[in-house]
Protein backbone atom coordinates (compact mmCIF):
# COMPACT_ATOMS: atom_id res chain seq x y z
CA UNK A 1 0.00 0.00 0.00
CA UNK A 2 2.55 2.52 1.03
CA UNK A 3 4.19 1.65 -2.62
CA UNK A 4 0.80 2.67 -4.38
CA UNK A 5 0.68 5.91 -2.68
CA UNK A 6 3.91 7.30 -3.34
CA UNK A 7 3.26 7.39 -7.17
CA UNK A 8 0.36 10.33 -6.34
CA UNK A 9 2.91 12.40 -4.29
CA UNK A 10 3.61 15.81 -5.35
CA UNK A 11 6.93 16.48 -6.78
CA UNK A 12 8.73 19.69 -6.82
CA UNK A 13 9.41 21.20 -10.46
CA UNK A 14 12.56 20.38 -12.43
CA UNK A 15 14.90 22.43 -11.57
CA UNK A 16 16.09 24.20 -14.89
CA UNK A 17 18.93 26.23 -14.42
CA UNK A 18 21.61 24.72 -16.42
CA UNK A 19 24.76 27.00 -16.29
CA UNK A 20 27.93 26.21 -15.69
CA UNK A 21 28.46 29.18 -13.11
CA UNK A 22 26.32 31.58 -11.00
CA UNK A 23 25.12 34.66 -12.81
CA UNK A 24 26.33 37.61 -10.08
CA UNK A 25 24.48 41.54 -10.23
CA UNK A 26 26.27 44.09 -11.86
CA UNK A 27 27.92 47.33 -10.81
CA UNK A 28 28.57 48.44 -13.69
CA UNK A 29 25.21 48.34 -16.66
CA UNK A 30 26.99 50.00 -19.28
CA UNK A 31 27.34 47.91 -22.42
CA UNK A 32 27.39 48.04 -26.19
CA UNK A 33 27.16 45.01 -28.88
CA UNK A 34 27.66 44.28 -32.31
CA UNK A 35 27.05 41.64 -34.61
CA UNK A 36 28.73 40.11 -37.51
CA UNK A 37 28.62 43.26 -40.37
CA UNK A 38 26.32 45.61 -37.59
CA UNK A 39 27.27 48.63 -36.29
CA UNK A 40 27.09 49.00 -32.21
CA UNK A 41 24.55 49.52 -30.07
CA UNK A 42 23.93 50.57 -26.70
CA UNK A 43 23.09 47.67 -24.31
CA UNK A 44 22.44 47.07 -20.67
CA UNK A 45 24.06 44.40 -18.32
CA UNK A 46 21.69 42.42 -16.33
CA UNK A 47 23.88 39.95 -14.61
CA UNK A 48 27.67 37.89 -15.52
CA UNK A 49 29.28 34.87 -14.59
CA UNK A 50 32.92 34.07 -16.11
CA UNK A 51 31.32 32.36 -18.71
CA UNK A 52 28.56 34.71 -19.81
CA UNK A 53 25.82 37.10 -18.91
CA UNK A 54 22.56 38.67 -19.80
CA UNK A 55 22.03 41.57 -21.33
CA UNK A 56 19.47 44.03 -22.51
CA UNK A 57 19.56 45.70 -25.66
CA UNK A 58 17.00 47.00 -28.59
CA UNK A 59 16.90 45.09 -31.81
CA UNK A 60 16.98 41.14 -33.05
CA UNK A 61 19.47 38.63 -32.91
CA UNK A 62 19.30 35.14 -33.33
CA UNK A 63 19.83 32.26 -31.20
CA UNK A 64 23.90 31.28 -32.14
CA UNK A 65 24.62 34.62 -33.56
CA UNK A 66 28.13 35.69 -32.79
CA UNK A 67 28.60 38.79 -31.10
CA UNK A 68 31.61 41.23 -29.78
CA UNK A 69 30.38 42.63 -26.25
CA UNK A 70 31.96 45.65 -24.63
CA UNK A 71 31.34 46.87 -21.11
CA UNK A 72 32.16 50.23 -19.97
CA UNK A 73 34.49 51.07 -22.52
CA UNK A 74 36.63 47.88 -21.48
CA UNK A 75 38.26 45.64 -24.18
CA UNK A 76 35.87 43.61 -26.73
CA UNK A 77 34.56 40.11 -25.63
CA UNK A 78 33.97 37.32 -28.19
CA UNK A 79 30.46 35.74 -27.62
CA UNK A 80 27.80 33.82 -28.83
CA UNK A 81 23.69 34.05 -28.21
CA UNK A 82 22.74 31.07 -25.84
CA UNK A 83 19.19 32.51 -26.16
CA UNK A 84 17.10 35.13 -26.97
CA UNK A 85 13.86 36.27 -25.86
CA UNK A 86 12.22 40.19 -26.37
CA UNK A 87 15.37 42.63 -26.34
CA UNK A 88 17.01 39.83 -23.69
CA UNK A 89 19.98 38.11 -24.69
CA UNK A 90 21.98 35.13 -22.71
CA UNK A 91 25.30 35.33 -24.31
CA UNK A 92 28.22 32.97 -23.78
CA UNK A 93 31.89 34.02 -23.88
CA UNK A 94 34.50 32.53 -26.07
CA UNK A 95 37.07 32.48 -23.16
CA UNK A 96 35.81 32.74 -19.53
CA UNK A 97 36.69 36.12 -18.20
CA UNK A 98 39.59 37.12 -16.35
CA UNK A 99 39.39 37.71 -12.98
CA UNK A 100 40.04 41.63 -12.78
CA UNK A 101 37.18 42.07 -15.27
CA UNK A 102 34.94 40.25 -13.18
CA UNK A 103 35.65 41.84 -10.47
CA UNK A 104 35.45 45.09 -11.98
CA UNK A 105 31.97 44.22 -13.46
CA UNK A 106 30.59 42.77 -10.66
CA UNK A 107 29.04 43.45 -6.72
CA UNK A 108 30.97 40.14 -5.37
CA UNK A 109 34.32 41.17 -3.64
CA UNK A 110 35.58 38.13 -2.24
Amino acid sequence: MGLATSAYRKVAPARLEQRGAVRHPVAIKRASIRGHGRQPADAELDDLSVYGCRISVDGEFKTGERLWLRFAGGKAIAASTVWCDGGKLGCRFDEPLERDVFRSLTLVFD
